[in-house]
Formats: C-alpha cells, sequence, structure tokens
C-alpha cells in the first residue's frame, strides 16, 4: 500500500491549502468532484506506482478553508494556476472529476500550455449540447451519493465507503461541499457560458471519459467538449455511472494510463 501524506502549502498570496501526496515518478495533478476527496481508492493507488499523485483540497472543502474572492469556477481555475506557477509544477498532466473538470478546463482556457495532457471524467463547465446536468440539490446527500455510481450495491469501493450509516462528520463534510458548490457554481447552474469559446482552438492533449450509464452528467456535455477541444478523444466505460475510476477502476485505469504515456 502506497504511503500518501495530508500536507498544508502556503500559495496563491498565503492561502494555506491542504494537499494529498503519494506514490513516485511524474507529478499527476488531480481535481476532485464537487463532493469532495473521497479517500484513497483502488485507482489511486495503481497510478500511484508509476506517478507522483497530488491532490490539493478545494477551497471551502475539508482542511481548506473558503476564500471569499473566489465567487466562481473561473476564480478557482485562477487560484490554481497561481498554485502551480509557484510550486513551478506547470505544465502538469492533469484528471479532472466532474466539477474538478470544470476547474481544468477554466484553466486550460486561460493558459492552453498550463497542462501536458488532460483527463476530464464526466466534466461539467460547457451547458451540455443534448440533457440537462441533474441538480444535485434537489436531492438529499444520501441520494445524491446513490444517484453518482449505477449499481451502488454492486459497487465495493461505494459500498465500503458509503453504504452503511452516515457518520455526523461524513454528513458535515458533504453538505459543506454542497454548500460551497453552490455558492461558486448556482447561477449558471455548474457550467460557464463563455468557456466554450475561450476553448476555441486550445490543443493540449485531451482525454474525455464517461460512464454510459452516468445520471449526473449527460453525453451532451461529452459532445460539447469534443465540439471545442481540439482533437480530444472520448473513452466510454460501458455500463457505468459518474464515477467510472470506482465502477470499473480496470477499465478507468487503462484507458488513462494508455492515455498519459502516449
Amino acid at each position: 500500500m502506497t504511503n500518501w501524506t495530508l500536507e498544508t502549502v502556503k500559495a496563491a498570496g498565503g492561502a494555506d491549502l491542504a494537499m494529498i501526496k503519494g506514490g513516485s515518478g511524474k507529478p499527476l495533478l488531480i481535481f476532485h468532484d464537487e463532493l469532495g476527496f473521497p479517500g484513497w481508492m483502488t485507482w489511486n493507488e495503481t497510478l500511484a506506482h508509476e506517478r507522483t499523485l497530488l491532490i490539493p483540497l478545494q477551497p471551502g472543502f475539508g482542511k481548506t478553508s473558503r476564500i471569499d474572492w473566489i465567487m466562481n469556477y473561473r476564480d478557482l481555475g485562477g487560484f490554481f494556476s497561481q498554485v502551480l506557477r509557484e510550486m513551478r509544477l506547470d505544465p502538469i498532466d492533469v484528471i479532472g472529476f466532474s466539477a474538478g473538470g470544470f476547474i481544468a478546463a477554466e484553466m486550460v482556457a486561460a493558459d492552453p500550455k498550463i497542462f501536458s495532457h488532460m483527463v476530464l471524467v464526466a466534466p461539467m463547465g460547457i451547458k451540455p449540447v443534448q440533457g440537462e446536468i441533474m441538480d444535485m440539490f434537489a436531492l438529499t446527500i444520501r441520494h445524491h451519493l446513490r444517484a453518482t455510481v449505477a449499481d451502488p450495491e454492486g459497487t465495493p469501493e461505494f459500498a465500503k465507503i458509503y453504504g452503511g450509516q452516515m457518520t455526523p462528520e461524513q454528513f458535515e463534510a458533504f453538505e459543506d461541499a454542497r454548500s460551497e458548490t453552490a455558492r461558486i457554481g448556482w447561477e449558471p447552474y455548474m457550467h460557464d457560458p463563455s468557456l466554450p469559446y475561450l476553448l476555441r482552438g486550445v490543443k493540449t492533449p485531451t482525454l474525455l471519459v464517461w460512464g454510459t450509464r452516468d445520471r449526473v452528467v449527460p453525453r451532451g456535455c461529452i459532445d460539447a467538449y469534443k465540439n471545442v477541444l481540439t482533437g480530444a478523444v472520448v473513452a466510454q466505460v460501458e455500463g457505468a455511472g459518474h464515477r467510472p475510476e470506482i465502477e470499473n477502476s480496470v477499465e478507468f485505469e487503462r484507458v488513462v494510463r494508455n492515455f498519459l504515456a502516449a
């Protein structure tokens, strides 16, 4: 089992940023989704055998305090761009999950050279050409969590973490995450109308990963990204929902490792 640590780094004007670090090799930046970092999973362990995983905890999530001047995902992308410059990590490979993909997309729109490779897993950020991004705030946290996987009982890592009685601490962490997500992503709902225009002509090698049973982000979001990102390729994970990295970790790891090695 890979040893990983939770560190606090000073970044972007003195902010205290909590960051999980684990593994060895070339750095790989990971942006967690709108519910926060769920813990070290099988896919983390596999990728950490050949890469150093850097997983910052978004401001307002967990041990990173909210930053009041961050008012939307474009601000959040600017914040993380400063972090990478100050840590001298750019250009870097990145994986962004759901709203984490939104962050990465805002960053590459502002600076197309900031990432060497970009993996967007069921990304929010662009209004889908068909369908709608699920209104997560209309659901209780338990129903929201269950909606993120196609088969909650048949997904061992989901059942292990979320299948039992939720502790008060877990409930509070999830609601804090949803509160911060609502604060910066409510209007317009989980997308930026100007983002597709700013992404035009960006040639950063991009992999778009989507589970065919995703109820949170429709295929229309993947199509919208593919329409504007030059050369972007799509990898569908059959039968998976919004979290293919835990629903079919073997396939997820395969497509990601092959893409990053290219």
